[in-house]
């Protein structure tokens, strides 16, 4: 069974991730760490960020699922990677520099996705062939968020924007329109709607003059996020150290 550390454990993912784990048998969660004081949630004890050093120590995790903030993130990882703990993130809203991961895949396996449904893992096939074989055509993306999500857009929508660019699509990305605003060449609008409690949606839209496509994604609930992170857990852990993806472990 994996023994599993769960970074942001009090926040809506983390929970989640408790939640997802008691139905299942591979996985264990040994503790997890977040901000706040030192609690407990659902039986999980839970530590403060602050003592992550003397968690890792006293809980011996397998490896770290993370659903944070970036800050916090890197901190996760680079502590992980120094106590032999392999690192699975879900965490976004990271900047360009990825350098925190680059290390630590030296020392220990290390997968970062920004999404861990395997419907958006086919969504993101599904656009990558309709924008190949539809050169030319306009192209919008919209994302919707529940109120509380601090990062615009999604890092599910910029990994579809980089899915769609790389596949010969438009990559001059406009965040809104206000104004006088026409459409331009290689231009793709890109659109962040927050409400509610939404835990995630994503639509592609592809058009010209004559006719539209449209490949969208909708989360029940983020049980389907902390499953698939789960499974890279277990997947993960005990492979050699590098960078790793989550179309391998959808693929095997």
């Amino acid at each position: 069974m994996t023994r599993v550390l769960v970074g942001g454990v009090t926040g809506r993912m983390g929970r989640a991730v408790i939640a997802a784990a008691s139905d299942r048998d591979d996985v264990n969660i040994v503790a997890g760490v977040s901000r706040d004081p030192p609690g407990e949630i659902d039986g999980v004890p839970t530590e403060s960020a602050a003592d992550l050093e003397a968690a890792l120590s006293e809980y011996d995790p397998d490896v770290l699922v993370d659903f944070s903030t970036p800050d916090a993130s890197r901190t996760l990882v680079a502590a992980c990677a120094d106590a032999d703990v392999a690192c699975v993130v879900g965490t976004t809203g990271f900047d360009d520099d990825e350098s925190v991961f680059r290390e630590a895949s030296e020392s220990v396996p290390v997968l970062v996705a920004s999404n861990f449904s395997r419907g958006v893992q086919a969504l993101l096939r599904a656009v990558e062939g309709a924008v190949s074989d539809l050169p030319g055509y306009d192209v919008e993306l919209t994302e919707t968020h529940h109120n509380g999500k601090r990062d615009a857009p999604s890092g599910t929508a910029k990994t579809l924007l980089d899915r769609i660019a790389a596949a010969g699509g438009p990559d001059e990305r406009v965040h809104g329109r206000e104004g006088d605003a026409p459409r331009q060449p290689d231009e793709i609008g890109v659109h962040a709607r927050r409400a509610g409690g939404i835990a995630g949606e994503h639509e592609v839209l592809i058009a010209n003059d004559h006719e539209e496509l449209r490949l969208s994604h909708r989360a029940a609930d983020r049980g389907v996020f902390a499953d698939g992170a789960l499974d890279a857990a277990a997947w993960v852990t005990g492979r050699h150290p590098g960078r790793y993806e989550f179309s391998e472990v959808i693929s095997e």
